[in-house]
């Protein structure tokens, strides 16, 4: 898809970077989404939150500002909110589906009153005492999947095979953050897609085929086994139903331009939502650019279609 040539020239800041542990992951999208933008004839200015107090930008000759952050205030709301104070339109979902998103206990019980399908969790505060928890997730079954509440990329994320295996689980995920809540989530054995949701239209949907019985952070930045199918062996109507759930999920949540949605499909044809990302990651081996690309719109016109539909929304709200 070309960029049409009568479009204006656009000021845009990308913002990357930041304090996350998914940092090194949103310099990388920052990089590409800003290559992307210059070639489509756009004036870029690179911003790392990390290093750059936000109300210290000058943001009078700005049009809009292209949020590639992942994790922490990036992705749970704050950032949105101090652009919304500022009057900058960006890309990307507002705060409250931001905040819904990044808690994935808050996200899936959002699901389960949308009537969205995910699989059975229990969440954990860092006030409960291990017996508490160890009674509270039995009822899952294992194995099970520990996770910390609040990360994206798989960061802190374990397999449990047995009750021996939950305390340094949970001491994982909370990795040097001991106060940080996680959740236990019931092991969806089967096979794994995601799905790229621009706006409400589902792009086409990738299979996720790993050595690893999870896709870990290491099977998505780094193992070249990895593998991301778009022709599988899948019935029509499945493939439906799959797209179907990953809209109905980011519609659940709220969630305005870009969003990727992680579905688990098990043997019986039962669907099970994982979670919904609000900033997906725009690198060389991120999904959803791989998905509209399959889908006719290359990085460029991808990044610039972002820019100028959160224009169009900030004018009509």
């Amino acid at each position: 898809m070309s960029i049409p040539q009568s479009e204006p020239r656009l000021c845009v800041v990308v913002l990357a970077g930041g304090d996350s542990a998914e940092r090194e992951v949103s310099l990388r999208s920052g990089a590409a989404v800003a290559e992307a933008l210059k070639a489509a004839a756009h004036e870029i200015r690179l911003v790392d939150p990390g290093e750059c107090a936000l109300d210290s930008v000058d943001w009078g000759n700005v049009d809009a500002c292209f949020i590639a952050l992942h994790g922490g205030a990036g992705e749970d709301g704050r950032i949105q909110q101090q652009l919304q104070h500022f009057g900058v339109p960006y890309t990307g979902s507002g705060p409250q589906a931001c905040r819904l998103a990044m808690s994935k206990s808050a996200a899936k019980e959002q699901f389960v009153a949308c009537g969205v399908p995910t699989p059975p969790f229990v969440k954990i505060e860092p006030s409960e005492a291990p017996a508490e928890v160890a009674a509270r997730v039995e009822q899952l079954g294992y194995p099970l999947i520990i996770k910390p509440d609040g990360e994206g990329s798989s960061i802190g994320l374990s397999l449990v095979e047995r009750p021996a295996g939950l305390a340094s689980a949970l001491a994982a995920a909370r990795g040097q953050q001991s106060e940080i809540a996680c959740i236990a989530e019931a092991f969806f054995r089967g096979r794994e897609f995601t799905v790229a949701v621009l706006d409400e239209q589902a792009l086409p949907i990738i299979e996720i085929v790993s050595p690893e019985r999870v896709f870990s952070y290491d099977a998505k930045y780094a193992s070249v086994q990895t593998q991301y199918l778009f022709d599988f062996e899948l019935t029509d109507d499945v493939r439906r139903q799959i797209a179907g759930a990953a809209v109905a999920a980011a519609q659940a949540l709220g969630t305005a331009g870009l969003a990727r949605v992680d579905v688990m499909l098990d043997d019986e044809g039962r669907i099970g939502v994982l979670e919904v990302n609000t900033i997906p990651g725009l690198t060389a081996r991120s999904l959803a650019p791989q998905a509209a690309l399959r889908a006719g719109m290359d990085m460029t016109a991808l990044c610039d279609l972002l820019v100028r539909r959160c224009l169009a929304a900030s004018e009509v709200s």
